[in-house]
Order: C-alpha cells, then structure tokens, then sequence
C-alpha cells in the first residue's frame, strides 16, 4: 500500500496514494489505521483524492477508522472523494455515519473546530 502520513498535534493526515481500495489495500490500510491510533492519535483525516474505485472491504475499513477515532472522542474525516467513491458511501448509506468534506484543509478546520469546542466544554464545567 503507498500512502504518506502528515503528523501534527492536533490530528494525523493520511493520504492514501493508490487508485483502489480493494481487499487487496484494506488490510493494510486498517492496520494502519490502528497504528496511528495506538500512538495516541485521535483525529485523523483520510484523503482519498487518489482512489477512483473502492468496494465492501474499503467501506470495512472507512468504517474501522471512524470506530476508532470516535472510541478515542476524536474525529475521522474523509476528504478528496471523487464522485465514484462517494457515490458508493451515499448508496451505502454510510453518509450519515462518516464526515465527508471536499478538501484536506477543510478537514483540518473542522477538526480544529471541534478542538475548540471540547476545550470551551471542558471548561464549562
């Protein structure tokens, strides 16, 4: 599986550089995602602007990357779909479960946003 991995604070940007995710890249993909998150990492983005075509095993994976961030109250975010993949997600019905955003940096203010509102929580209390 090729991929680059973009480490900051706040988050872990994944950009998955391969033209399927196929049972074939899955496997490694939710490894990888176990990885990052076992290293304490709960905010992810996964840029997916490569990937033209995915399948059941990809949306597995989407799916252990979402269960994963959220267990860690974080947030996974998937950015770059082209219209296949994201069709794909809107069939399955996997659009209301996943946050989906056009762009990586988009993603990034998101999650920066989030940050702000766990914080501004955290001292309410």
């Amino acid at each position: 599986m090729k991929f680059t991995i973009d480490k900051h604070e706040k988050y872990i940007l994944l950009k998955l550089n391969e033209s399927k995710l196929n049972s074939l890249i899955t496997p490694q993909l939710k490894s990888e995602l176990i990885l990052i998150n076992t290293e304490g990492q709960r905010n992810i983005v996964l840029d997916l602007s490569q990937v033209k075509f995915a399948d059941s095993s990809g949306l597995s994976s989407l799916l252990v990357g979402h269960r994963l961030c959220k267990n860690a109250t974080g947030t996974f975010i998937l950015s770059g779909l082209n219209d296949a993949v994201a069709r794909l997600i809107t069939i399955s019905q996997l659009d209301s479960v996943l946050t989906v955003v056009p762009s990586p940096e988009e993603a990034i203010d998101l999650i920066f946003m989030e940050e702000i509102e766990k914080e501004l929580k955290k001292e309410a209390k």
